[in-house]
């Protein structure tokens, strides 16, 4: 895992559908289970929505606080 990726889900916004402008981190549960279930968009996004989702799934959400000041 890069790194630079943690600091990504707190600055890049989500570019399409329902959450378009939300930031990754910020994403709900349910809408990163379905993008696990039905498969992650190619590229950076769906590293990120990847990556967001094992964190929410995992109880980890919390470590990227500090990353948000």
């Amino acid at each position: 895992m890069n790194p630079e990726n943690l600091k990504k889900l707190v600055t890049v916004t989500m570019p399409y559908g329902k959450y378009k402008g939300r930031i990754i981190a910020d994403l709900p549960g349910n809408y990163l289970n379905w993008f696990a279930r039905e498969g992650f968009p190619p590229g950076n996004l769906g590293q990120l929505l990847a990556l967001m989702h094992e964190l929410d799934h995992n109880g980890l959400k919390h470590l990227l606080d500090p990353l948000r000041k």
